[in-house]
């Protein structure tokens, strides 16, 4: 039964009302969700990129590691970098601060992927918080589909989105807190929170043994070269 006075096109147009509202809100709710699930994402690579320079001396933190030169101090230094770009000058919001290596181009050259030697541990450590904080409030501030722009993407892709460089700033932080696991296990064996819980050393060295036996079994014929035809666009 229908309250007196209220037509059928009243009720009608009521419960379509009501219908639209609900489904705004729930889609309201639901970017806000992945806004702020995205967001736990990125502080909590940072948090276990951070870890892995704990106990360092000031030359662990930065001598190279690998062939290309790859070093735990660097890819602290490289990824505020990025949280100032891509989550902060993308989105009309500068450094507060001076990047040498951004103004005197030598970034190109990687110089964001090292630390000079009047570099210190602490003031990487401190510019990537400074750099975090910034990005935090553009996160904060700003709507997913709030758009912005990277000048040195390509012009097709150059225009975009915080929703698009969220992801690429989560994304960036997983890659680099990766490297900077294995960095710090070739620096002086330190192992992620899994290794306690896998077993004592002497288990480990067991296990380290079977992966070897698998990887010999090939060695002799070597067997066709993995060759991935797809590599990641900017």
């Amino acid at each position: 039964m229908r309250p007196a006075g209220v037509g059928l096109g009243r009720i009608a147009g009521l419960l379509s009302a009501a219908r639209g509202w609900v489904a705004a809100s729930l889609k309201e709710d639901h970017v806000t969700d992945l806004k702020a699930e995205l967001h736990r994402e990125l502080r909590a690579g940072r948090a276990g990129l951070l870890s892995k320079l704990d106990g360092l001396t000031a030359y662990d933190m930065r001598r190279p590691m690998t062939p290309t030169a790859t070093n735990l101090l660097g890819l602290v230094k490289h990824l505020a970098g990025l949280e100032y770009g891509y989550l902060g000058a993308s989105f009309d919001r500068p450094a507060p601060e001076p990047l040498a290596w951004v103004e005197d181009g030598s970034i190109w050259d990687g110089a964001d992927m090292w630390a000079r030697p009047d570099e210190s541990g602490k003031y990487i450590v401190e510019l990537y918080r400074r750099a975090c904080a910034h990005a935090d409030r553009t996160i904060t501030d700003l709507a997913l589909d709030t758009p912005g722009q990277v000048p040195h993407w390509p012009e097709d892709r150059r225009a975009t989105t915080l929703g698009v460089l969220l992801v690429r700033m989560v994304s960036e932080t997983a890659r680099h807190a990766g490297h900077a696991d294995v960095l710090r296990e070739l620096v002086d064996g330190e192992a992620g929170p899994d290794h306690d819980g896998f077993g004592d050393e002497a288990e480990w060295r067991r296990y380290h043994a079977r992966v070897q036996a698998a990887a010999d079994t090939h060695r002799a014929s070597g067997g066709p070269r993995c060759v991935s035809r797809s590599r990641r666009p900017l």
